[in-house]
């Protein structure tokens, strides 16, 4: 590939317009084109930085080098599909897609093609700012809160595909034993599917982890408390704080890094580094992706009892 990578973003809605912005920003990397089914919409997106808008996807696909899903999660694995068949690394916007099947045409197409695969589980960027993957101790419990007001995004999964699989991610990626139980209670209040959920799961080493993820609160609440052997760790993923009483040494100005200030920047950062061979592996894998997936689905069976 050249110099430059030209990157495509799939989905001008919210998220592709961050996305757009990243490629725009990057170094290595231009904006070189939006697709969108909705002409209008993507020339929004694109005319913003000086790129062409698509409504054609294999016209798409021929004018760009990588590519960001970025449209709604129904039609990830589609677009993903789509994007590796042409030849093209994708960074996909999580979840990686809404079914495990799904999950795996992803994965066998792009082992097949020998491609790079991303998903946008970004606050592993965050964890590793704060130090917390250095930590040698498994955690004992972990509690972790996601709440925000009710919104119009995302509307098409729900919140435990939309906010919750953050923190199922995070949990995955702490424990090195497996997760063995599910417990779920949640409520449908105005998308058609569940906007607010708690969910218990136990681990094969006793590992415990508390989910509470919810789009219908009054404000904004990012929180995780850890507790290990050796002590505790809270974390205000909003305040961009934490309190540490396990004596290892983490970072406490970690809401000054590259990362930890621009998280999304980092992740798709690394995932051209990995494209263009610098770096060995994106922030997260798809298969660490179909994990998060997996476990997500798993609550959602238990909500429905």
């Amino acid at each position: 590939m050249g110099e430059s990578l030209r990157g495509g973003v799939i989905g001008a809605g919210v998220f592709g317009g961050y996305h757009a912005r990243q490629y725009a920003n990057a170094e290595g990397a231009t904006l070189a084109a939006v697709y969108d089914p909705v002409l209008a919409r993507a020339a929004e997106v694109a005319d913003r930085h000086g790129a062409r808008a698509f409504d054609d996807l294999d016209a798409f696909l021929a004018a760009v080098d990588v590519v960001t899903v970025a449209s709604p999660a129904i039609y990830h694995a589609d677009g993903a599909v789509a994007a590796l068949k042409a030849g093209k690394p994708i960074y996909v916007e999580k979840p990686l897609a809404v079914s495990l099947r799904d999950a795996d045409r992803i994965i066998d197409e792009a082992a097949a093609r020998k491609l790079v695969v991303a998903c946008g589980h970004q606050e592993r960027v965050v964890f590793a700012a704060i130090g917390l993957f250095d930590i040698p101790e498994a955690p004992l419990r972990l509690e972790a809160v996601r709440q925000g007001p009710q919104s119009e995004r995302s509307l098409d999964v729900s919140v435990v595909l939309d906010l919750m699989i953050h923190d199922l991610d995070l949990a995955l990626a702490l424990s090195p034993a497996e997760p063995l139980a599910v417990e779920a209670e949640g409520v449908s209040a105005y998308s058609g599917g569940w906007d607010q959920v708690s969910a218990e799961v136990t681990f094969a080493n006793g590992f415990t982890a508390l989910f509470d993820a919810s789009r219908m609160a009054e404000g904004r609440n990012r929180t995780m408390k850890l507790v290990y052997p050796s002590g505790e760790l809270e974390i205000d993923f909003v305040a961009r704080t934490f309190r540490n009483t396990t004596g290892y040494p983490l970072n406490p100005d970690f809401a000054e890094t590259p990362g930890a200030k621009d998280p999304l920047g980092a992740s798709v950062g690394a995932f051209l580094g990995a494209v263009r061979g610098a770096l060995p592996r994106p922030v997260v894998t798809p298969q660490e992706a179909t994990r998060a997936l997996d476990l997500a689905l798993a609550v959602e069976q238990a909500l429905e009892g």
